[in-house]
C-alpha cells in the first residue's frame, strides 16, 4: 500500500474545511454560549433578530481574526511542535492574512450595526483578543491573557443588547469565563511542557511544574464556579439555571480527575468535550429559564 501524502490529502479538502480546521472553528463552543447567555440575560429573554444576528457575526469574526493572528504569529513555532506541525499545511500565509483582514472588517461592520459604544470599543476588544498570541514570549501568565480574551465576550454581548457598559451580571459572567479559561488552558498546556522548555517559551507548567499548574487550575475553577453562581444570583435566575450550573460543576470536577492522569488522550478529552459541556449546560440553563419559564409566567 502506498502511504498517503499528508499535503496531498489536505490540498484536496475544500478551502472552508481547511480554514475551519486551521482556526479550530469547533472551539467556538467555548466562548459563544457565554456570549449568548449574557445576551439573553441582558434582553430578559427577548432579543431582536437583527441584534442576535450581528452578535453572531461579531463573535465568529472576532474569534476567526484572533485565531488567524495566533497562527500567523506562531507559524514557525507550530512547525516544530508535533501536536501542531500540520497547521501550516492547511492554508497559506497570504490566505491567513486575507481571512484575518476580512474577519476584522466583519467585526467592525457588526459593531457598527449594533450601537455606537460597541463600535467605538471595537479596537480595544481586538487588541485584547490579539495580545494573547504574543504573551507566551515574555510571561508565564500567558494563560491569563487567553482568559481575558474569552472573558470580554459576555460583556460585549450584554453591551450589544442593552447599550450599557457596566452591568453586574455581565461582568460576573465575564470574570468567571476568564478564570475558567485560565484554568483549562493551564491543564491543556501541560501537553507542551517539554517543547516549551526546549524553545524557551513561557508557560506556567514549563516554568513552575505540572503539579503547580494543576493546583492553580483547581483554584481558578473553584473561583470560576463562584463567578457562575454569582451571575445566576445577580441575574435572578431560577431552577433551570441552577440545574445547568450543577451539570457544569460536575464537568469541572470530572475535568480535574482526568487532568491528574496526565494522559494525553484524556487531557484532550477534558479540554474539548468537558469544557464544551460546561458552557452549553450553562447556556441551556439560561435559555430555558428566560425563554421558557419566565415567558410562561408573563
Amino acid at each position: 500500500m502506498v502511504p498517503l501524502d499528508m499535503n496531498a490529502v489536505l490540498d484536496q479538502k475544500p478551502f472552508l474545511l481547511r480554514l475551519g480546521a486551521f482556526v479550530r472553528f469547533s472551539h467556538t463552543v467555548f466562548a459563544l454560549p457565554f456570549a449568548l447567555s449574557s445576551m439573553w440575560e441582558a434582553g430578559n429573554g427577548r432579543v431582536q433578530a437583527a441584534v442576535f444576528g450581528w452578535i453572531l457575526v461579531c463573535m465568529v469574526g472576532a474569534r476567526t481574526a484572533a485565531m488567524c493572528f495566533n497562527r500567523l504569529m506562531d507559524w514557525e513555532i507550530d512547525k516544530g511542535n508535533p501536536r501542531t506541525a500540520d497547521r501550516h499545511k492547511l492554508v497559506t500565509r497570504p490566505q491567513a492574512w486575507g481571512v484575518l483582514a476580512v474577519s476584522v472588517c466583519l467585526v467592525f461592520a457588526a459593531t457598527w450595526n449594533l450601537n455606537p459604544m460597541c463600535f467605538y470599543l471595537t479596537p480595544l476588544m481586538l487588541l485584547i483578543i490579539g495580545f494573547y498570541s504574543l504573551t507566551k514570549r515574555f510571561t508565564a501568565l500567558s494563560h491569563l491573557f487567553l482568559g481575558l480574551a474569552l472573558g470580554v465576550a459576555p460583556i460585549g454581548a450584554s453591551l450589544a443588547v442593552s447599550g450599557v457598559f457596566w452591568r453586574l451580571p455581565a461582568f460576573l459572567l465575564g470574570g468567571a469565563v476568564a478564570l475558567w479559561t485560565f484554568g483549562f488552558d493551564l491543564i491543556y498546556s501541560t501537553l507542551d511542557v517539554e517543547f516549551d522548555k526546549g524553545r524557551g517559551l513561557y508557560s506556567f507548567p514549563s516554568r513552575y511544574g505540572v503539579a503547580a499548574a494543576l493546583r492553580l487550575a483547581r483554584g481558578l475553577h473553584v473561583a470560576a464556579a463562584a463567578g457562575f453562581a454569582g451571575f445566576g444570583w445577580a441575574a435572578h435566575l431560577g431552577a433551570a439555571y441552577w440545574a445547568g450550573f450543577g451539570v457544569a460543576l460536575l464537568g469541572l470536577v470530572w475535568e480535574h480527575r482526568l487532568a491528574r492522569t496526565l494522559d494525553v488522550g484524556l487531557v484532550n478529552r477534558a479540554f474539548f468535550q468537558i469544557n464544551a459541556m460546561v458552557s452549553v449546560a450553562l447556556l441551556a440553563g439560561v435559555a430555558i429559564e428566560l425563554r421558557v419559564v419566565q415567558n410562561a409566567l408573563r
